[in-house]
């Protein structure tokens, strides 16, 4: 299974980093739709997609108004937006509305049920879990008859979900804020390095990865790397258009 970041940064996009989006190119599934979803018509090896958000934050939403033309030459044939009913309505009214976007995509809307997994088109499965955040957020589990993923952005580790994320083979998590910084975590409804290293240590997944980092940061260590692998050595900082093998 390949996975492709497509955006790693959090709140806005910097010269190093786009904001949140994640794509399974061969399956045509996409995990959040920010500003590295503009990449999702090069990197797409399906003529369909599911987009699976996590909240209706701009930083997570906003690269679904970039596919229209891919859509209409007929690259991209079908789209479906998955959500929690919330997050539909605030995306379909706001960033749809006519003011800030005159042409209603031909997207097809679905609503997460609550106690229910969505089946992908390859055999996965993909489940979900209610984060704590400001205006809410989603983790989401996907899993496979040989293999797991779960991503978990905008919240604060380590949460209530250690678990829905246990023993995954990848985990993606926010780190927005190195340590010296923590204090924030919890104001923001954000998680900072060590409580995401332990997190992990706790969870025991294959490999984690940390996205969602501070925009203000474009240095080649803002989460304080090192100190994270003492506690979990199996531990990446994605960067755009990495691409995994898992």
């Amino acid at each position: 299974m390949r996975l492709i970041f497509s955006g790693t940064g959090g709140y806005h996009p910097n010269q190093r980093r786009h904001t949140a989006s994640l794509l399974l190119p061969d399956i045509g599934v996409a995990l959040d739709a920010g500003t590295g979803f503009f990449r999702v018509q090069m990197l797409l090896q399906s003529d369909h997609l599911d987009v699976f958000l996590t909240h209706a934050h701009l930083d997570h939403v906003c690269g679904l108004t970039y596919i229209l033309v891919p859509i209409m030459t007929g690259q991209i044939k079908s789209v479906r937006v998955h959500g929690l009913p919330e997050v539909i309505d605030a995306v379909r009214r706001h960033l749809f509305s006519k003011e800030l976007f005159p042409v209603d995509p031909p997207f097809e809307w679905k609503i997460l049920e609550e106690g229910q997994g969505t089946p992908l088109s390859d055999g996965g499965l993909l489940t979900w879990m209610r984060l704590q955040h400001p205006g809410g957020s989603t983790g989401f589990r996907i899993d496979w008859p040989n293999r797991s993923l779960a991503y978990i952005t905008d919240t604060t580790a380590p949460g209530n979900y250690l678990p829905f994320v246990k023993n995954v083979d990848v985990l993606i998590h926010e780190c927005y804020f190195p340590d010296d910084l923590c204090e924030w975590a919890e104001k923001t409804g954000h998680s900072s390095s060590t409580e995401v290293a332990k997190l992990a240590r706790a969870a025991n997944p294959g490999k984690l990865f940390l996205i969602h980092v501070d925009p203000q940061r474009v240095d080649d260590d803002p989460v304080g790397l090192d100190g994270i692998r003492e506690l979990f050595p199996n531990t990446w900082l994605a960067e755009d258009l990495m691409e995994v093998e898992f």
